[in-house]
């Protein structure tokens, strides 16, 4: 059995930036503050949300050690260092451990893909290289590669591979890895839609983006589920929907980011190729965050 790297709701943290697109360092420990205050259960840092696609080596290696020194062990950090690249992966994962990082986010490898024996050999590697729990992301619809649970199962044999972010939507998908696996491989979803389902095949919590906006509302539905008050997780698993839908009308970090700022935080803007979202998703935007009473008038 391996012991999760968190359990309950994490959050998928944005990084906010000036105009000039450099990262609010200031800002960004105001957030990290706000979140444990309001009982988010760990931090990942550099993931999609925080938009590590377009950050230096050195700018995503500050932003991890900035926020493993801000949170000061008080939650678990998570550092995304995946690449498509095994070497530079390697690289990013040992330079992340050695930041103080609790455990390690990685991608599959997008664009130049891999076979499922190649998927096994990349992560083995990056595993090795960094030396901490490692939690493996599986978003085929940005990287256009699917970790089948057979290979699940296979890198679940290796003790510094802990967990996965699945965000495949394929629940099917997830049974079969909780079925293969076992306690051998702690499943999170990456899915705000998909919290709970993930949860009542075994899931140890979620890798949210709601929770930029409302920690306690994500935090809280998966605490209800692991206190046995499963019909109180499910009313809360519906509450998360409409902001879920709001904050994914666009291309993740589009929208999470427009709603930090209009709820006050200096957000900024997303770096290109990224933009601002469009008047009526700002629309749809606004009225989700008023609906839940994150807008007060």
């Amino acid at each position: 059995m391996k012991n999760p790297v968190f359990t309950g709701a994490a959050v998928a943290i944005i990084t906010p930036m000036y105009e000039d697109g450099s990262i609010n360092f200031d800002e960004l420990g105001r957030i990290i503050e706000d979140q444990i205050a309001r009982g988010t259960d760990a931090i990942v840092i550099c993931g999609t949300t925080g938009e590590c696609s377009t950050m230096t080596d050195e700018e995503q290696l500050a932003a991890i050690k900035f926020t493993v020194e801000t949170v000061n062990h008080r939650v678990p950090v998570i550092a995304g260092a995946g690449s498509n690249d095994t070497d530079h992966g390697c690289a990013l994962a040992a330079k992340s451990a050695a930041c103080g990082a609790d455990a390690l986010l990685l991608v599959t490898p997008y664009y130049n893909k891999t076979t499922q024996a190649g998927l096994v050999a990349h992560f083995t590697a990056m595993a090795e290289a960094g030396g901490i729990p490692v939690i493996l992301y599986n978003v085929p619809s940005r990287t256009g590669l699917n970790i089948t649970p057979e290979t699940a199962l296979e890198l679940s044999r290796n003790p510094l591979i802990n967990g996965i972010k699945e965000a495949s939507g394929n629940i099917s998908q997830v049974a079969k890895i909780a079925q293969l696996c076992g306690d051998e491989l702690n499943i999170y979803s990456g899915n705000d839609d998909q919290v709970v389902p993930l949860l009542s095949l075994g899931g140890k919590g979620v890798i949210s983006v709601v929770s930029n906006v409302k920690p306690e509302l994500v935090h809280n539905c998966c605490k209800a589920w692991f206190e046995g008050d499963t019909k109180t997780a499910c009313k809360l698993q519906l509450e998360i929907l409409p902001l879920a839908d709001a904050l994914f009308c666009e291309v993740n970090p589009i929208p999470v980011k427009y709603a930090m700022n209009v709820l006050g935080w200096e957000a900024g803007p997303c770096r290109l190729p990224l933009v601002e979202p469009s008047d009526a998703h700002k629309e749809k935007i606004e009225q989700a965050l008023e609906a839940e009473g994150l807008i007060q008038e």
